[in-house]
């Protein structure tokens, strides 16, 4: 669910180069790929190696009836089809302006030959939505691209207030207020290093640039949005780059405290969610609270993942600049802080429980209950993180997936200027 967080902005990069020579690759033959740049071309011809390797290895067509064979049409794979089907499957990322998102579609008609095309009389493989919203995408991550630096600047500046009008006030201390100054500073500093991330390393190709050793392409939300011009060496073993490049050892550090303070974020909520739970469910203990314990899950335990993530990403998988979506060992970081959230769905759960509870014990009128509650709710979603939890997959329809990019995006990068001004 965090890899939205991460890495989304490689379209971006990818396409803003092609959009004043967009091509229809509608009919791919392979003498087009020779003009590529040479680590296109090797990837086309993995995959045609991979086709024919997999058109051997698997058994004949056993189904009754006429079908189109198996082929290879200069840039995807295609298996046995029945007569009057249409096949399909996620286009190749091999182009700058190509979706890999969208679907290619290839049509085995009634007499089971592969769909010619009438003005070449060639066999044809449509590619044609493959970057026929590409201008409207690039339209969008720019948007979001600036959304979020916006939102990161506004929340730096209503933090800073806040955390005045917290150290000002002697009034104001307490343990619940030294919770929020640590969470306020923790904020604070993700801004800060999302910021410098975002102006820093995304719009710079060669920092940002994808593994070129890695075949597949993983897009998630806004964060793949801008990786791949040609770079360093490939590599000699399979997600790793040879590198070292004084710039791209900084933007790892960069993207280690990046992490760090990611992690951070989410057990300061999750101290947030404990402290509350103690003192409104766990009445007995609500006096005083030892909050060197906080500072230990909030401060120290985020250091032990981004830790053991730099270290795994530097031996099994050292990527330019550490950006890559296409690892699992991105759950090293992700795990514990999806722990994290769901430990405080729960206390948000239950916390609303024992409000509805007492204000029911307190025989107002049910109306004035159930504002009350649903104004706590909406105070705590925010404080806990727990939209990461309510909405985790993005729709698979366009117009839904952009509705959901700008909500998430809304509730991610002002999160931290909404909490400001609540409080």
């Amino acid at each position: 669910v965090l890899l939205p967080y991460i890495n989304r902005f490689s379209f971006l990069q990818r396409m803003a180069a092609s959009l004043t020579s967009t091509v229809n690759y509608t009919d791919p033959p392979l003498e087009h790929v020779v003009t590529e740049h040479s680590s296109v071309r090797q990837k086309i011809i993995d995959s045609q190696f991979k086709c024919y390797e997999r058109m051997n290895r698997d058994p004949p067509y056993r189904w009754l009836g006429l079908f189109c064979n198996r082929t290879w049409d200069g840039w995807l794979c295609w298996d046995d089809t029945p007569a009057g089907r249409v096949t399909a499957q996620n286009c190749p990322d091999y182009f700058p302006d190509f979706d890999s998102t969208e679907r290619a579609s290839k049509y085995c008609d009634e007499t089971g030959n592969w769909f010619r095309h009438p003005e070449s009389n060639r066999t044809w493989s449509n590619y044609t939505l493959c970057n026929s919203f590409t201008s409207e995408k690039l339209k969008m991550a720019y948007i979001l691209y600036y959304m979020a630096i916006v939102g990161h600047a506004l929340s730096i500046t209503s933090l800073l207030i806040s955390l005045g009008i917290f150290f000002y006030f002697k009034s104001l201390s307490c343990q619940r207020i030294t919770l929020h100054k640590n969470l306020f500073f923790s904020y604070v500093l993700n801004s800060v290093f999302t910021i410098a991330h975002l102006i820093a390393v995304v719009p710079n190709p060669g920092l940002v640039k994808r593994d070129p050793c890695h075949y597949s392409f993983h897009q998630s939300h806004l964060w793949t949005l801008f990786w791949e011009r040609p770079l360093l060496i490939i590599c000699p073993k399979h997600g790793q780059l040879e590198t070292h490049n004084e710039e791209t050892v900084s933007c790892k550090v960069l993207q280690f405290f990046h992490q760090y303070m990611l992690g951070c974020n989410y057990f300061w909520m999750l101290c947030e969610g404990i402290y509350l739970h103690t003192l409104i469910v766990v009445a007995v203990f609500a006096e005083e609270q030892r909050l060197h314990w906080y500072y230990l899950l909030g401060w120290g335990f985020p250091l032990v993942p981004a830790s053991i993530h730099a270290v795994a990403r530097a031996k099994y998988f050292n990527d330019n600049c550490w950006m890559s979506v296409d690892t699992h060992l991105l759950y090293i970081v992700h795990g514990p802080v999806m722990a994290a959230l769901l430990v405080n769905f729960f206390f948000l759960l239950n916390i609303v429980r024992v409000l509805v509870t007492k204000l029911r014990d307190t025989h107002r009128a049910e109306s004035n209950m159930y504002m009350k509650a649903v104004r706590a709710t909406l105070i705590l979603v925010p404080l806990l993180g727990i939209q990461f939890v309510i909405f985790p997959w993005r729709p698979e329809n366009r117009l839904a997936g952009e509705i959901y990019d700008y909500i998430m995006h809304i509730l991610m990068h002002y999160q931290h200027f909404f909490i400001a001004i609540c409080y």
